[in-house]
């Protein structure tokens, strides 16, 4: 499997997915290829809009970029697809509407096939066993929370340290120590803005200028940076 695993689309003040369409240039090669897209975590604006700002982006790196809401069946578009890529958003209503459009079962087998996938925020925790580190609000009920399964750890994106100043609430790792409090046996990995997680056949590497924060029941928070080996987790 080839899966490029990226922490969030924008960094401050820089256009949308400026800071990695390097490394998806790297991951894809130079020669053009057709990048199927899956807008479906977009609430508050179109699938053609999404369509439109993810596409100017890969355009300027050599690759171009159709929606699967265009296509009248969308398994078969999965079927015929050179490349996956699944936009952040609310990870909810993507789970819901792949599972809708049938689409699970597809897309595991043709990225375990390699087919490229490439996902951001929403599209990353959609690459783990189940959707439940994602920080989104629960927006749609989208049956079970098991997603594609490609990986075998859990990602939370947009990790962050802060505990703003007057916020009484829990942090995220105090949410994360929740979840690995009832699911003991599996890793996550708290995958700061900025970086993200390139798995090449039974290769994993961290990508960035941050550090990765793994967590598991047992254990004290662990902090990897790049160049580290990380391929512990992938043996979950």
């Amino acid at each position: 499997m080839r899966l490029l695993l990226i922490s969030n689309s924008t960094n401050p003040g820089e256009p949308y997915l400026d800071y990695p369409k390097h490394n998806i240039r790297e991951f894809l090669g130079k020669e053009p290829l057709k990048v199927l897209f899956i807008p479906y975590a977009a609430v508050t604006f179109s699938y053609d809009l999404y369509e439109a700002k993810v596409a100017e982006r890969f355009n300027e790196v050599g690759h171009n970029i159709v929606s699967i809401h265009k296509f009248d069946d969308p398994v078969k578009a999965i079927s015929e697809a050179e490349v996956l890529a699944v936009g952040g958003g609310n990870t909810w209503k993507l789970l819901k509407t792949i599972r809708d459009n049938k689409l699970i079962e597809i897309i595991q087998k043709r990225v375990r096939e390699g087919m490229p996938y490439i996902g951001w925020s929403a599209g990353s925790n959609m690459a783990c066993p189940t959707i439940m580190t994602t920080n989104d609000m629960p927006v749609v009920e989208p049956g079970p929370f098991t997603a594609f399964n490609l990986i075998p750890f859990q990602i939370n994106p947009h990790y962050l340290d802060a505990n703003p100043e007057g916020h009484a609430g829990e942090t995220r790792e105090q949410r994360i120590q929740e979840f690995i409090e009832v699911n003991p046996h599996v890793y996550v990995a708290g995958l700061r803005e900025g970086t993200m997680l390139l798995l090449e056949e039974n290769n994993i590497s961290l990508i960035g200028p941050r550090s990765l924060r793994i967590f598991r029941k047992g254990m004290a928070p662990d902090e990897k940076q790049a160049g580290d080996d990380i391929s512990f987790l992938l043996n979950n």
